[in-house]
């Protein structure tokens, strides 16, 4: 445990075997933490300087809401403490600042972990971040242009001689939420593919349960989406049958394309695949 497996760095001890020690592992981790931790402030105070055309653009879906004029006449949030409008401020900037930095403190975890893959690793790790930055943020911007209805939606149900006075904080939290769940959730079908491409899920496994993962897409849809509403339960879901969709469809024609002796998915839990006995050497794929 004393030595790790690193890429060889100047001005860093580095063993024959190509290993640093673990102090200098550690290191070099404190090292990459801090200049992510650099980055984000510098995006934290961006987003405190630009906080006005940011929250304009938060606030936009609840103010296309009839119950948002309600209180004043214009769309209007309520504060309840002294603190709190700084507190959002504050909220608002990191929330900025996480998405400026993005590229750098991304970098610096990858920076940190490729020398640890092999080379196949490195090449699905590229890839699956390239494409997984585009799906989080399809996700997140299909919640922004759905949340107004959802919204809608929800505060219909306000009882007759009642006002909306909504809390900042507490739609600050709803945004959030939404944000992140739609874009989390558009990443599950490409861990389908990465857990595919690395052996541990099958197609045949996938194709026998399509039912009830797809019943469970609708109920996770249904699970998660602030409030339970059935527009953002549909619009979760929805899309999410179709990724999984594409993601079945891209396990079936790898499958299809492997040679015959490679495909192990039909091999029963008992039955052990035939071992190649050539042998490589590991360290080389380094």
């Amino acid at each position: 445990m004393a030595l790790l497996k690193r890429s060889t760095k100047a001005g860093q001890p580095i063993a024959d075997d190509g290993r640093m020690p673990l102090m200098e592992h550690l290191r070099e981790l404190r090292n990459r933490l801090l200049i992510a931790l650099i980055a984000v402030a510098v995006g934290v105070i961006i987003g405190w300087f630009f906080f006005e055309p940011v929250w304009t653009v938060l606030k936009a879906p609840y103010c296309d809401t009839l119950q948002a004029k309600q209180l004043t006449g214009e769309c209007a949030l309520t504060y309840s403490g002294i603190f709190q409008s700084f507190f959002i401020t504050l909220k608002v900037s990191v929330m900025v600042g996480l998405v400026l930095a993005s590229p750098m403190w991304l970098y610096q975890i990858w920076a940190f972990v490729t020398p640890a893959l092999y080379r196949n690793e490195k090449r699905y790790s590229i890839t699956f971040l390239g494409i997984a930055v585009p799906l989080f943020v399809l996700g997140a911007a299909l919640a922004y242009f759905i949340m107004d209805t959802s919204l809608g939606f929800l505060l219909g149900f306000a009882l007759e001689g009642t006002v909306a006075t909504i809390g900042i904080d507490d739609y600050l939290d709803y945004v959030l939420i939404m944000l992140v769940v739609f874009g989390v959730s558009f990443e599950l079908p490409l861990v389908m593919v990465f857990l595919n491409l690395i052996g541990v899920l099958s197609h045949a496994t996938v194709a026998k349960h399509r039912r009830m993962i797809i019943f469970l897409m609708f109920v996770f849809g249904a699970v998660v989406t602030p409030g339970g509403d059935p527009v953002g339960m549909m619009a979760l879901a929805a899309p999410m049958v179709l990724l999984f969709a594409a993601a079945e469809l891209f396990m079936y024609l790898r499958e299809r394309r492997l040679p015959k002796d490679e495909d192990y998915s039909g091999l029963s839990d008992d039955e052990a695949s035939p071992l190649d006995l050539t042998s490589t050497d590991t360290d080389s794929e380094k």
